[in-house]
Parts: C-alpha cells; sequence; structure tokens
C-alpha cells in the first residue's frame, strides 16, 4: 500500500463510527514476510525499513494533527499478565506492539505502531482508531 493509500485506510478507520461494535477498529498498514529461514538478518533490516515507515506516516499525521503522545505498552502487557483488567484494544496490543504513537483527534484516538508476534512471524505496519481511552502509567 502506498503512503496516500495507508493515509486513506486511517481516514476511513475514523469515518467508520462504533454503532453496535467494538469501540476500536484496527487496520494493517503493510505486513512483511516470515522470518523462518533467516538468520536474524533480514528480520533486523526489514524491522527497521518497518520503523522509518511508521515514521514517515508518522510525520505526515504531525503535520495533521500535531505531534503525537508516545505510549509504552511495555508495561501494560505487565499489568495484564499480573491480572489487572485492561480495555480494548490495548489488552491485545501490547501483546505483539511495543509502542503506540498516539493522536488525539475529534474525539477518537488514532494509533500508529509496528507490530511482531513472535520473531520468526511478519512486522505489520498498524493503525487503530478507537474511543476508549488508553491506560494511564504508573
Amino acid at each position: 500500500m502506498t503512503t496516500a493509500g495507508q493515509l486513506a485506510a486511517i481516514d476511513v478507520l475514523r469515518a467508520r463510527g462504533f454503532d453496535g461494535g467494538p469501540d476500536f477498529h484496527l487496520a494493517e498498514l503493510a505486513t512483511s514476510e516470515e522470518f523462518w529461514e533467516d538468520d536474524g538478518t533480514r528480520r533486523e533490516i526489514v524491522e527497521d525499513q518497518y520503523q522509518a515507515e511508521r515514521d514517515g506516516l508518522a510525520a505526515l499525521l504531525t503535520a495533521r494533527w500535531g505531534p503525537p503522545r508516545d505510549l509504552d505498552l511495555g508495561p501494560v502487557l505487565e499489568r495484564s499478565l499480573d491480572g489487572e483488567p485492561i480495555l480494548e484494544p490495548w489488552a491485545s496490543l501490547s501483546a505483539h506492539t511495543p509502542e503506540l504513537w498516539l493522536w488525539r483527534v475529534d474525539g477518537y484516538w488514532i494509533g500508529l505502531g509496528v507490530s511482531q508476534w513472535d520473531t520468526e512471524l511478519p512486522f505489520q505496519l498498524l493503525a487503530v482508531a478507537t474511543t476508549v481511552e488508553p491506560p494511564e502509567g504508573r
């Protein structure tokens, strides 16, 4: 997907609304190959590429909406594993996305992050739109 397509996908997330469903929408903006046969070299290159793609897209969103809030999801995952109830989409995202950059736009939280479920699995550039407040840090 092109950068213009990614921006359009984020705009669609904002426009969908949440009638009768969960209070969030998630979009995979890009997905890499898997790394089953990789010695670690290709994985590192792809991770850098996905972070650079996130950074480029974030620069465009920052021009639209101002600077983002950086949400470290590591502590959110720890709290969830300790049994603390964490609302969605934050609980699920914390399992595979170490950090999100968040913008507050027209009553929505719009997030952008790089996800990977495990070292052999693909990277994903993710966008989320939600009305659910992000968890507070401790």
